[in-house]
């Protein structure tokens, strides 16, 4: 039996937000209460309503003022001594990193989170930090890795009935069984995380889940109009609650149920809106797969091949550069796709 999702990262004064509280307004409380902290000379407060402000920052896209407080969090933590503040403060610069293809930093900060977390007693950060590192490997495509840490958590997370957490566990192991073909299983794991997400309140993992409903339903079974109708639900939620990131993956996968339906006009203006909203917030996993999808689409218009042909290559550096090797392979499907394989190998 899973209670009322909670954002254990809004802390101190702030753990009356719910969950599911805009941005914007999390941002304002958050700043708010910092500024009384400072006035006050409390490090410990200071700590923890900078966190709220550093995550508010993040998932508005604001990733320069976002890296700031995270670090400014984790200053005041530690000259309050406190543990847990500290571990918050590197789960949340870790989680930045990833976000900003920083992977090998993100690994490194949240193995700092998870060791100081578990050092402090606190095994809610301890649980976020390590799911993070299963998530940064995840986004890797190193299934091996990591998928025994997203099923440990994901049985953690059952026995202490934390819906949030299940619902990120289901969410980031469906991914894996999509990734790899597996698409009753993944469809299995998304719906019950929706399901879940929904009884608890959880509009954030709700979202997430319709859009790997969506994806499914279109690869698997061709609905078309089925997967539009999913993302354009959860659409509703990320501009509710300013979820630019989750908005922009929305759009991103719009356009990947466009493109497998042939609607290729559709499908590069869709592309191109989330590789701007990628852009804009900093975010280079994602604009990756929104550019692949916009190259192969314009290749569907009629593009020059060579053109195509470079543009892949160039993106497949990009990507080997980042690490994000799921990506990488990616972009040799497209290849195959296009009949590019020969070209590449003069090329060579």
């Amino acid at each position: 039996m899973y209670g009322k999702a909670f954002a254990p990262e809004y802390q101190g004064s702030l753990t009356t937000l719910s969950v599911n509280a805009s941005l914007v307004e999390v941002l304002a409380a958050g700043t708010e209460q910092l500024r009384a902290a400072e006035r006050g000379g409390s490090p410990g407060e200071a700590a923890r309503a900078g966190l709220a402000v550093a995550e508010a920052h993040r998932r508005l896209g604001q990733v320069g003022e976002a890296d700031r407080e995270w670090k400014a969090s984790y200053r005041a933590a530690r000259a309050a001594g406190d543990l847990g503040a500290m571990a918050w403060a590197l789960w949340s610069g870790g989680t930045l990193a990833r976000q900003r293809g920083a992977l090998a930093l993100a690994w490194r900060l949240l193995g700092l989170a998870a060791d100081l977390g578990e050092r402090g007693g606190d095994i809610v950060v301890r649980g976020y930090s390590l799911a993070g590192m299963a998530e940064t490997g995840r986004i890797q495509g190193d299934y091996d890795a990591v998928g025994t840490l997203h099923e440990q958590l994901l049985a953690e997370a059952r026995k202490r009935g934390e819906a949030r957490h299940t619902v990120w566990a289901l969410e980031g192991i469906a991914q894996m069984h999509r990734n790899t073909g597996s698409y009753d299983s993944a469809y299995a794991m998304f719906e019950e995380a929706a399901e879940i997400a929904a009884k608890a309140e959880d509009r954030r993992g709700h979202a997430w889940a319709l859009r790997g409903m969506a994806d499914i339903v279109s690869v698997r079974d061709g609905n078309v109009e089925r997967a539009l109708e999913l993302l354009s639900e959860a659409e509703l939620t990320c501009r509710e609650m300013n979820l630019v990131s989750a908005l922009a993956y929305n759009h991103k996968m719009r356009g990947n149920v466009l493109y497998r339906a042939g609607r290729y006009e559709a499908a590069r203006a869709m592309y191109q809106q989330a590789l701007d909203e990628f852009r804009e917030m900093s975010e280079p996993r994602g604009e990756g797969l929104a550019r692949l999808g916009l190259i192969k689409s314009l290749a569907r218009l009629g593009r020059d091949r060579a053109e195509t042909a470079d543009d892949l290559s160039e993106l497949a550096g990009v990507l080997e550069r980042i690490g994000l090797r799921h990506a990488r392979r990616m972009v040799d499907r497209a290849r195959e796709e296009f009949g590019l394989t020969e070209v590449l190998e003069v090329a060579l």
